[in-house]
């Protein structure tokens, strides 16, 4: 299945969260939403996670606004990747970089130079020169909103994120929805 997906970059969480605060009010539904940012900063000493059942506790610098989106994004990641350093990946994008970490595992996907991230978007079909933007980015300390589903709906999300002033927003057409691990394609850049 085909659809679109914005993915706009905010500079700090506080811009980030006022952005989902609006897509709540404006009713969108979250489950097409995933986040994605720093979940501490090594100038932080004490660092920990862990989820119950649907909540999720982070401490640190960001651990208020990650727990707050935790309960309105469906599912959730805390890795640490190479260059980019500690990432929480909230909603269904989430589910991507797991599956291409177990395929890397399995031996199913090449990551070919991108982190595990990278390689969920480009197995999303987002090209890679975007990809390497989002990835300096989340180096930057900036959070990524990305929202996926049919063009109108992503039409109007745009619209929404944009009041929020990010630094830079993309959208991507025809891309495709997260196969499972097995059905990844190679990734070989």
């Amino acid at each position: 299945m085909q659809h679109d997906i914005v993915i706009a970059t905010f500079e700090d969480h506080k811009k980030a969260d006022a952005a989902i605060s609006n897509l709540i009010n404006d009713g969108f539904d979250m489950s097409n939403f995933s986040v994605v940012g720093k979940g501490y900063h090594s100038e932080e000493k004490i660092v920990g996670f862990y989820n119950i059942g649907d909540r999720m506790k982070l401490w640190g610098k960001y651990g208020a606004f990650w727990g707050g989106l935790w309960g309105v994004l469906f599912g959730g990641v805390f890795l640490t990747l190479p260059v980019i350093g500690p990432l929480v990946v909230l909603g269904p994008l989430a589910l991507g970089v797991v599956s291409v970490v177990e395929g890397a595992l399995e031996g199913a996907v090449v990551i070919g130079g991108l982190t595990a991230l990278g390689a969920a978007f480009v197995n999303l079909g987002v090209p890679k020169d975007s990809v390497i933007r989002y990835e300096a980015a989340l180096k930057a300390d900036a959070f990524l909103i990305m929202a996926h589903g049919p063009a109108a709906e992503i039409a109007r999300a745009k619209a929404v994120l944009e009041l929020d002033e990010p630094m830079e927003m993309d959208v991507h057409r025809r891309v495709t929805e997260f196969a499972p691990v097995d059905q990844l394609a190679p990734v070989a850049i």
